[in-house]
């Protein structure tokens, strides 16, 4: 989950990517190019017979060779950006390779995977436009915490199991579209979040009010209060719409209404002592965004 900083400063983020930003955008979106160019007609005229072969096989000897130049021309910082989004980019393509060949019950597993790298990818591009001076390499979230990591593991786990012992469960393609549509509304909502709080939007939460602070009410904040945590809260339940995985779907559903519960009970704690009446008052026109959730209410 993710913490933000619910205050702004004057202005927002630049017009123009930093260069932090436009190299991870080469780095990804070269690195997919040349992953999925070479393997897609490997597959269609049977250079490569097996699908995971070429899924294995082919896209990880042109990864190596991506890095090997990456390392060559990049130092440093750029390099560490650069290494991140490459990797991002060669699990999308792998992941469009398992969509296009894999096995029927298995193509949603690529479907998961795109959402995955796209989520990563995009919390550091976003960050990279509207608040670039907040900047680093842990805005990919790739480190986010030792509970997410649990989190998508037992996923996988979960996933892979139930292909193994009830693959026909796994074939309700129209079910997991829907967890398709849910994925792709919570990342936009999440990244217009980000895009209108700009300067203010960190991954850290702020907890001292400076003098040039204002209280963000506008664009999607006007309809709820932490569209941040309304995008991340629908996309985490939706990756495992996708997955058709019915127990990890309760309990992403039951940790994250927690989580989110009690962030935002303590956040507007915070804020209410920030902005005090301009708040409460924003507190009536607008919900939280989320189910059940009203967050810390004055009496």
């Amino acid at each position: 989950m993710c913490a933000k900083s619910r205050v702004a400063s004057p202005g927002a983020g630049g017009t123009s990517l930093c260069s932090e930003g436009r190299i991870s955008l080469y780095c990804f979106l070269i690195t997919a190019a040349l992953v999925l160019i070479p393997s897609v007609p490997q597959n269609l005229y049977g250079v490569v017979p097996q699908v995971w072969g070429a899924v294995l096989w082919g896209p990880f000897l042109y990864y190596a060779l991506i890095n090997m130049i990456i390392r060559f021309v990049l130092r440093n910082h750029d390099y560490q950006v650069a290494i991140r989004a490459s990797f991002l980019g060669f699990a999308m393509a792998v992941s469009v390779l398992v969509i296009c060949f894999a096995p029927t019950e298995w193509q949603q597993f690529g479907a998961y995977g795109c959402f995955m790298s796209l989520f990563h990818y995009s919390e550091f591009l976003v960050i990279a436009f509207a608040n670039p001076r907040t900047l680093s390499l842990d805005s990919f979230m790739l480190n986010h915490s030792v509970h997410y990591g649990l989190a998508a593991a037992a996923s996988w786990i979960e996933f892979s199991l139930e292909v193994y012992y009830l693959p026909q469960f796994k074939r309700y393609g129209y079910i997991w579209v829907a967890g398709v549509v849910l994925c792709l509304l919570g990342e936009m909502v999440r990244k217009a979040a980000i895009i209108t709080a700009g300067r203010s939007f960190t991954h850290l939460v702020q907890n001292e009010k400076h003098s040039e602070h204002k209280l963000i009410t506008s664009g999607i904040y006007a309809y709820c209060r932490h569209p941040s945590y309304v995008g991340w809260f629908w996309w985490s339940i939706g990756t495992q719409i996708v997955l058709l995985n019915p127990i990890c779907i309760c309990i992403y559903t039951l940790v994250s209404w927690l989580f989110f519960h009690d962030r935002i009970y303590v956040e507007e704690y915070s804020l209410l002592n920030f902005f005090q009446s301009d708040y409460v008052r924003y507190q009536k026109r607008v919900p939280t965004g989320l189910p059940f959730i009203r967050g810390y209410l004055v009496d």
